[in-house]
Formats: structure tokens, sequence, C-alpha cells
């Protein structure tokens, strides 16, 4: 009952389509289309322009790491195909407009910044679910996709649905030990920075309980939370004006998917000899 009387306030607020920080996965689908299936392969965008455009920057501690991508980095410098897996909610794809998500993005850069290496970005909708139910299918995706790097985005549906968070960390724990078992690289997503959702959900304590799995299992957090909210603070972009949602969901995503491949490069320790610069 909290879940829906908060999904209706943030629909009452006219949220941006994509951008915003709501909860994707709790609100209703829209119709059916090839870019919005369960399982898609984002098409790569005709021009992936590496020189990200001035409201793309982030400040570099926002996407420093410790954690290394090793099988990442193995498959780059060895030409092996670089099969990289999505899992996120509909904040993950902007309905009718594929080749503008952020994987997609994410792919084309990093095709532009690695020619070598065969890449390919596929996504895997989990829509609502929160984390424990997701990770509970890890097991038998992991099997039939068998990537080289997973990028888990989570978060959203637990706090909408104001799961217990030391629940919400094991399962987040539980997940990551799935897909680290089965063989691939982790890189964990946190949630969408929303200044029209804040005031509504309590986000600290899931974006501060897969910060401790993150460093538990030694693997790289992408901390989308606070990229987008220095996004919004510089005035880069205006999450809380909800005119422009479409327009702006495409500039969001493209500066989500220039910053994850820069993020999996520098994880990877990919030097001059496998980037193209």
């Amino acid at each position: 009952m909290k879940a829906k009387v908060l999904l209706s306030l943030i629909l009452l607020c006219g949220m941006p389509a994509a951008p915003s920080a709501r909860a994707d996965d709790a609100a209703p689908a829209p119709a059916a289309s090839p870019s919005t299936s369960p399982s898609t392969s984002p098409a790569t965008s005709p021009s992936a322009s590496s020189a990200a455009p001035p409201a793309c920057e982030i400040p570099a501690n926002l996407l420093a790491t410790e954690s290394q991508l090793l099988k990442v980095a193995e498959a780059a410098k060895s030409g092996k195909p670089l099969d990289i897996l999505v899992i996120g909610s509909r904040s993950t794809i902007i309905p009718f407009s594929e080749d503008s998500s952020y994987p997609a993005r994410m792919q084309a850069i990093l095709k532009e910044r690695l020619p070598s290496v065969p890449v390919h970005v596929s996504v895997e909708l989990q829509s609502k679910k929160t984390a424990e139910e997701a990770a509970s299918t890890f097991v038998k995706l992991m099997e039939a996709r068998k990537p080289t790097l997973v990028i888990w985005q989570t978060g959203t549906v637990d706090a909408m649905r104001s799961i217990d968070p030391d629940e919400f960390r094991s399962a987040v724990t539980e997940g990551v030990a799935a897909l680290q078992n089965a063989g691939a690289d982790v890189v964990l997503m946190n949630l969408q920075y929303s200044p029209r959702t804040e005031t509504m959900i309590s986000v600290p304590p899931y974006l501060d309980n897969m910060r401790v799995v993150a460093q538990e299992h030694d693997i790289p957090l992408f901390d989308r939370f606070a990229i987008m909210h220095q996004w919004n603070d510089q005035g880069n972009f205006d999450l809380f004006n909800p005119t422009r949602g479409p327009e702006l969901a495409k500039q969001v995503h493209d500066c989500l998917g220039r910053a994850l491949a820069q993020f999996v490069i520098d994880a990877a320790h990919l030097g001059p000899a496998q980037q193209q610069n």
C-alpha cells in the first residue's frame, strides 16, 4: 500500500520519463515494442563521438575505483569478445529510442575506443523486481548468457518498497556472489538521483549498503546517484523540470553511457595498446 501511495505521488509530480529517479520498475510499462523487450541488444549509434559534451563532465573522484575488472582486461588484451550484460529496470532503456539508451551509448563508445576488441552489450530487464527477486534468476541467466562483465543496476524498487536495508544488503551480496561464481566481472550501479523523489524515498541506506557490498567483494561501484546529483547541482541538467522528458532522457543517457565506458576502461586498466584515443 505504501509503495502504491508513493507511486501515485510521483506520477502526480509529473516526473520526466527516463532520467528522473522514479521507481521505474514499479511504474506501468509502455506498450510492447522491439526496444522494450525483456532481453535486448542495444544498437550501436551511428556516431559514437568520443569527445564528450561539456554537460557530461564528471569530477574524477566520482569515476575513481581501486577495484579491477580482470576478466575485461584479459578479454581486451587478447582480442577476445567483450560481452557485457546490463541487468536493470526500465530506467535502463528509453522506450522507442533504444540506440539512445546508456547501454547502447556505452557500446558505441567502447567500440570506438577499443577498435580491436569485439564489444557487445545486451540488456536484461528485471522490472518491478527487488534485489532478492532479481538475484534469484542469476544462476540460470548466467548459464544462458555467459557474459564477461555484468553491470547490475539495482536499489530503486527496494527503496520504493522500504525493504529492510539489511535484507537488501544480503540480497545484493548473494546476487554478486552468484554472478562472480559464474565467472563474470561485476559492476554495481546504484539508484538514479531525482530532486522530486528524494523527500519521498529514504535513499541513503540503500546507497550505503551497496557501497559496503562493493567493498566487501572488491568490485567497482558506479555511483550513478552521485553523478546525476552533481549534474543537477552544477546546472548541467535540470532534473526537476518535467517538460523536456524525452530529449533530457537522451542527453542524460548519452552522458551515462560515456561515463560507464570510461569507468570500464579505467577499472580494466586498459592502456594505449588497446585504446584508440
